[in-house]
């Protein structure tokens, strides 16, 4: 059993009350908390030693990165975060050191957002480090966006460059939350989500939900440099392409608009962000599944992006 499998399992008979807006299955939760103009986004997730990260990784890029996957989320949503819950599991014999300069990490990302560390717990994890961070945000009403309302039609869009993300980038990226924010003032998105587990994989969160399919156009595809320089060294088993569909970790933001927003989108997005790529990289269309179109022809998309459990 996959990830997302057992997902599915443990999420179909969830318990649910009036205040839920949205509940498992999107990048946070979505609560009314009665605020007159906003929504209340929930998200918490984990980073464990051995999986998420490597022993011997500086703390504070530990910390960094506990605290970015949770603001990634949000930004997903196209909300501003609030205040986070820390919980961390250490080893029995710690470095007291090590432990500061992690939080030193978590709280220099947190003091760039404006988001305040209201407690959390701490215990004992034979197994190594691992920090699960609950983070609360906020998302004016009407101006959430989901997974699930991608058409026909749209085009896809994908910030920065994907691939090679181990060699750095995953434990350092920046959270898109004002470019994201930007984006839903300025234009209708559609669906939206950051690239996590994949593009390959994270595109198809977005079909699934919103029963559509998609075409992508390889030659389109931002691969980025650590991907290539990596393939040429013959130290990465992948060949770049495919390194940018699966390697995941990216954390930049994957949404579709209107065909018709497209180039309007791209312009403005170059006088508002000329230091950040943004490229479309394909179209939404009927049916499901995705199919990639290069020099020889289309064929169906059969790889898939990061999962636990596989």
């Amino acid at each position: 059993m996959n990830e997302f499998d057992l997902i599915q399992r443990l999420t179909r008979a969830l318990p649910t009350n009036p205040s839920v807006v949205v509940g498992a299955g999107d990048d946070c939760a979505v609560l009314d908390a009665g605020v007159a103009d906003r929504l209340l986004l929930f998200k918490t997730d984990a980073v464990v030693e051995g999986v998420h990260f490597a022993p011997g990784t500086a703390p504070e890029k530990i910390g960094h990165k506990a605290l970015g996957r949770c603001l990634s989320d949000i930004a997903a949503m196209a909300g501003t975060p609030s205040a986070a819950l820390v919980t961390i599991g250490l080893p029995g014999k710690f470095d007291p050191e090590s432990v500061e300069a992690l939080y030193a990490g978590l709280n220099a990302l947190a003091r760039r957002h404006q988001v305040a560390i209201v407690g959390g717990e701490t215990t004992t994890n034979p197994g190594g480090i691992f920090i699960s961070v609950a983070l609360l945000g906020w998302v004016p009403r009407g101006k959430g966006v989901l997974r699930s309302g991608a058409e026909a039609g749209d085009a896809i869009f994908v910030t920065g460059e994907l691939g090679g993300s181990l060699a750095g980038k995953h434990l350092d990226f920046e959270p898109r939350l004002a470019e994201a924010r930007w984006l839903a003032e300025q234009f209708s998105l559609h669906a939206m989500l950051d690239v996590s587990d994949g593009l390959a994989g994270d595109l198809r969160h977005i079909l699934r939900a919103s029963r559509v399919g998609a075409e992508l156009l390889a030659t389109s595809i931002p691969i980025s440099r650590q991907a290539r320089v990596a393939a040429k060294a013959g130290s990465a088993a992948k060949p770049p392409l495919l390194a940018a569909l699966t390697d995941g970790e990216d954390f930049e933001l994957l949404f579709t608009v209107a065909s018709r927003d497209a180039v309007p989108l791209l312009d403005a997005w170059k006088q508002q962000f000329p230091g950040l790529a943004l490229t479309c990289i394909g179209k939404i269309k009927t049916g499901e599944g995705i199919t990639i179109r290069d020099n020889q022809g289309v064929r169906p998309l059969t790889a898939h992006g990061y999962e636990h459990f596989s």
